[in-house]
This record gives structure tokens, C-alpha cells and sequence, in this order.
């Protein structure tokens, strides 16, 4: 088994096959120049499974082995993420938005309604919350804040839930200040997110090939980094139903190296100086 992930490459058809399956199930396309990252990504779940090859892989998911599936596309899903990631989307949601809508008067019990899509392990969505929180203590408000906070890997999900990150996690973006106030410390050096951060947040599986409209309508969402992973019919046809989900003048925010393509007309773009975010016209 070791030796034939070893000399796989991307004239295989087995290769091809399971990048072709991937891709149907998840959307995540794998270029043929990386047949080194099949290999490596699920080589334990081959081990454990004793399949010999990729093709045995592909006849038992083929089966519908939804277990089996789950490991295989979380070992597959990229989930690179830290907090306040980029920056600007963050302060545009701070100084711009969340004053906006507080001052809604015709709205003013309907909660602020956000979605994080492919949020991972939550970095994400915690940080909007903590935002929030942020802007309570200095602008008191009877709105309230939902966040959505959805991702395809089941395995990701699990720990954003939690709310639990180890040193090196929270190193990554997150201040010394922010630590101290929106988190508790464990026993086993781990970092746990405090109930009044997790409050706004509810986390649930979504794979965006699929229907999201049951999610309801929002105000602005968040899809950043994950749609580079897509083809440009998907990365479309996410975009379109992404933008039937947003309220009239809701807002969209994509990662800084992505852009709308062919779907920019339905949207306004604004220039936060740096980075781009996009309006509902």
C-alpha cells in the first residue's frame, strides 16, 4: 500500500478518479501536480482501512460510506486560519457596520445576522464575536448578534465548537489583551473561549454545493480563502446563491487574493483601504 501512494502520480487513473470524486462530493479540486498531497493526506485512513491502493478507497466510498467519506474529506480540506485574519475585514465591521446597524430604528429587535462559512476551527467567527463584544462596552444596544458559523469538515468543527486552542494557535493574531479578557486558561496550557464570546455563535456542518438557502437571510457573510479551491462554474453558482442569502444592502467580504468574476454586477465594491469588500446593489 505504502509503496503504490509512493509512485502515484497524475497520469494514474486511479488519481484521476479520486480527484474527480472529490471534487464531486466537495467541490475541492486537486491540480494534477499534486498527487504528493493525496498521498500524504490519506495514507493513515489507507492504513487503517487496509486498503491497498486509491482504487480500493474509491469502490467503498462508492458505496456511500458516509464515515468513510468524512475522514477522507477532512483529511482533504485545507484549514489554514488565525484570528483577526487580514485585518481590514474586521475594522470595517467595527467602525462602519456594527454602528450602522445599532442605529437601525425600524429593526431594532431583529438581531445582526453573520455568516462564516468554511470558518474551520472557528478563529473566524470568534473574532467577529469578540468584536462585538468589544463594541458593547463602549456603545450599549439592544441588537442582538448571530453568527452562523459553518464549514464542510466535521473534524474542524468539533474543536471550533469547544473553543479550546493550544499556544501556538493562539499566537497567531491574537493580543495579549484579548487573551486575558475573552479566555480562560486550563490546567493542560490550552486556551478555552469564554461562554460571553461563544454566546453569538452557532456552528453547523455545510458543504456549499449543497442548499444553503435554510440558513435564512443575512447581513453580511463572510467567505474568505475557500473559493480559490473551487472552479469557476462552482465558485459562481456559490456566489449567486450567496448573494439571494444577503438582506437588501448586505455586504460580502472574500479573501484578499479572491474576487466576484462574473458574478461582481450584483454587487457594489468598496474600498476599505486596504482591501475590498462588496455590497448587495
Amino acid at each position: 500500500m505504502v509503496d503504490a501512494l509512493n509512485k502515484l502520480s497524475k497520469d494514474d487513473i486511479e488519481f484521476s478518479d479520486f480527484c474527480q470524486y472529490l471534487k464531486d462530493v466537495s467541490g475541492i479540486t486537486i491540480s494534477p501536480s499534486k498527487a504528493y498531497l493525496v498521498s500524504a493526506r490519506v495514507r493513515q485512513i489507507m492504513v487503517d482501512y487496509d486498503f491497498k491502493n486509491l482504487s480500493d478507497l474509491l469502490l467503498r466510498l462508492r458505496k456511500n460510506d458516509r464515515k468513510l467519506q468524512r475522514l477522507v474529506v477532512d483529511a482533504m480540506t485545507t484549514n489554514e486560519t488565525f484570528w483577526f485574519r487580514d485585518g481590514y475585514p474586521f475594522n470595517y465591521f467595527i467602525r462602519h457596520l456594527l454602528p450602522l446597524w445599532s442605529k437601525e430604528s425600524s429593526s431594532q429587535y431583529r438581531p445582526i445576522k453573520v455568516w462564516s462559512a468554511a470558518c474551520s476551527t472557528g478563529q473566524e467567527p470568534y473574532s467577529l464575536a469578540i468584536l462585538f463584544e468589544e463594541f458593547l462596552e463602549h456603545y450599549p444596544t439592544r441588537k442582538k448578534l448571530d453568527i452562523i458559523a459553518t464549514d464542510l469538515s466535521t473534524k474542524v468543527l468539533e474543536q471550533a465548537k469547544q473553543g479550546k486552542y493550544d499556544k501556538l494557535s493562539i499566537g497567531r493574531g491574537l493580543s495579549e489583551e484579548r487573551l486575558k479578557k475573552y479566555f480562560i486558561s486550563n490546567c493542560q496550557r490550552d486556551w478555552i473561549v469564554k461562554e460571553n464570546v461563544k454566546r453569538h455563535i452557532k456552528f453547523e456542518s455545510i458543504n456549499l454545493l449543497d442548499s444553503f438557502s435554510g440558513l435564512g437571510k443575512f447581513d453580511i457573510i463572510f467567505c474568505r480563502n475557500v473559493l480559490i479551491y473551487f472552479t469557476k462554474e462552482t465558485k459562481d453558482d456559490i456566489l449567486t446563491r450567496m448573494h439571494r442569502c444577503l438582506n437588501p444592502g448586505g455586504y460580502l467580504c472574500l479573501g484578499s487574493s479572491e474576487s466576484l468574476g462574473s458574478v461582481s454586477p450584483l454587487f457594489e465594491m468598496i474600498n476599505c483601504d486596504p482591501g475590498l469588500i462588496y455590497k448587495v446593489k
